[in-house]
């Protein structure tokens, strides 16, 4: 069994939140579903001797809207999830949202986690290799299965034209006296990491760029002090610009492909756009499972 991907990614010094995603993105039961299961493993390490090495981490943060959320998909998975009074968002300072949710959940530091992954991932005897490949075919006969990760690269590799870009700029910035993450409804956002905050954030469907637009920063710069004046005087240390591959619903099956050479077995886990950190493992673990089920069936086949 084998992997080749050609992957797009961004800096690994991102932060998430676990619990959030967009319910766009796939089946509402099947998007619980993947939800909760990568929900019991985070917070499994969060909860661990192991947290300092993978990353993750309990905190507490807010959610602000300016509608009701009814039902969120994280409110049945997360340690805790309360609505918040008009008297708490007025004395945060809180006037441009009317619903506000007070959260503790775990944040996953990426330039932490993607390294502990790739390590586990090489110690079970996993190999690397980097190549770039113009057609799935070009792996026939290579692997008993191929699983294809490939992001946006699915559209040039497959011909999907159902994946597509969504840009997104992050700032980071030395802020230590900011000790809670929020997010809102209009995606204007900051995410605690140790001494330092990310600042975000935008969604630009189609927009394939990776250079930085100063309009850009100015405005995520604008919309987060505005939202939470006490960041203002944060030196920024950082910034970057990074591509979410998305698609509607994301792709998560088992192909066969008939090849003149033969049948080729494929299994693919893409375009979970900037639901990825919530869903990975979850989606992870049921691609495994599709691993399995075809390397069954060929076995069974050949008896």
């Amino acid at each position: 069994m084998g992997t080749k991907k050609n992957l797009h990614r961004d800096k690994e010094n991102k932060t998430r939140c676990s619990g959030r995603t967009n319910t766009r993105d796939v089946n509402l039961g099947q998007s619980k579903r993947w939800a909760n299961e990568t929900w019991k493993f985070y917070s499994k390490m969060a909860t661990s001797d192991m947290a300092c090495e993978t990353g993750h981490s309990v905190s507490s943060g807010y959610i602000f809207s300016r509608e009701k959320i009814v039902d969120p998909i994280y409110e049945s998975i997360v340690f805790s999830c309360r609505e918040m009074s008009i008297a708490e968002l007025t004395s945060l300072g809180i006037t441009q949202y009317r619903y506000g949710y007070h959260i503790t959940t775990v944040l996953t530091e990426m330039r932490k986690y993607m390294p502990w992954l790739m390590n586990k991932f090489k110690e079970n005897g996993g190999k690397v290799e980097k190549r770039k490949i113009q057609n799935l075919s070009e792996l026939y006969g290579q692997f008993d299965v191929v699983v294809n990760c490939t992001g946006l690269g699915s559209r040039e590799l497959l011909g999907d034209k159902e994946i597509f870009p969504v840009r997104g700029h992050l700032i980071r910035v030395r802020a230590p006296w900011i000790k809670q993450w929020v997010y809102t409804d209009d995606d204007t956002y900051f995410v605690t990491n140790g001494d330092y905050v990310v600042l975000g954030g935008m969604r630009q469907k189609d927009n394939y760029s990776l250079e930085f637009d100063h309009r850009d920063r100015a405005g995520i710069l604008e919309r987060c002090h505005k939202l939470w004046p006490s960041l203002q005087g944060a030196k920024i240390v950082d910034e970057w610009v990074g591509l979410r591959p998305t698609r509607y619903p994301l792709r998560l099956e088992k192909e066969t492909l008939r090849l003149p050479q033969g049948e080729m077995k494929i299994v693919h886990n893409y375009g979970h756009g900037a639901s990825g950190v919530t869903l990975s493992w979850g989606t992870a673990v049921e691609a495994a499972q599709l691993v399995k089920d075809s390397i069954t069936g060929t076995i069974t086949a050949r008896m």
